[in-house]
């Protein structure tokens, strides 16, 4: 068997780029870049440049949230499309998935409210924020449920290979099951880390503004531009 030739790599960030998400991640890893800058002492506060970078970070922010119309279809698609088989399952998938869709249904009103269309109103970031967190706390279960099935999967392949070398028996099958099964486990602990950063930031956004060590805003740009990193990563694979 040959190795397939390596896609083109204009090519490849063309069907990136095409993306909503893929430029959204882009975006994002921007705008957590300037929160850093801003946050630090690398630029004093009386610079010019320091104005600047907030008006862009602000600029993006917004620019973010034009990504988000309609994204909420996604989620009413995953319930449908979602096998579960008991009510726990159910509930973690409704939590996930139904906290994410309200946290991007109302967005848009936020989007709405930021570009000047219409008034801003406290109560829509208010259930922006608590939605967006209560998404994050039933994908974080949902991932830890599935890193723990996956754990039980791999200890079945393991076994298996160990008992055909024992009676000299080839196992290329398997030994493939468990090469493809520990890509799915990494792919999963860096989204399982992502939902974790976006998490805290969600937090943040609960606390409005409340001090404490979590939400300084050092954490807080950091966090986010792990997620960023992350998500960029995985998006530019599955494309």
């Amino acid at each position: 068997m040959t190795n397939p030739k390596p896609r083109d790599f204009l090519k490849h960030l063309e069907t990136y780029l095409a993306k909503r998400d893929g430029v959204d991640k882009l975006l994002k890893i921007s705008r957590y870049t300037t929160k850093i800058i801003l946050s630090s002492s690398l630029i004093p506060q009386t610079n010019p440049l320091t104005h600047r970078l907030k008006s862009f970070e602000s600029s993006v922010g917004v620019s973010r949230k034009a990504f988000r119309l309609g994204k909420f279809v996604q989620d009413i698609n995953a319930v449908r499309a979602s096998r579960w088989y008991s009510n726990r399952d159910l509930a973690l998938l409704l939590l996930a998935y139904g906290g994410e869709g309200v946290y991007y249904f109302v967005e848009q009103f936020v989007w709405l409210s930021k570009s000047g269309l219409i008034d801003a109103a406290k109560w829509l970031h208010k259930i922006s924020a608590w939605a967006e967190l209560a998404g994050y706390v039933g994908s974080v279960s949902l991932k830890v449920r599935d890193l723990w099935e996956i754990k039980e999967e791999e200890a079945c392949i393991a076994s298996t290979i160990e008992i055909s070398l024992t009676r000299g028996i080839g196992c290329e099958c398997e030994e493939e099951k468990m090469r493809k099964l520990k890509e799915k486990k990494t792919l999963k602990v860096l989204s399982l880390l992502q939902d974790v950063a976006d998490g805290l930031m969600a937090v943040a956004d609960v606390r409005d503004g409340k001090v404490g060590v979590l939400s300084a805003p050092s954490v807080i740009a950091s966090a986010g531009l792990f997620s960023a990193v992350i998500s960029t990563h995985k998006n530019w694979v599955s494309c």
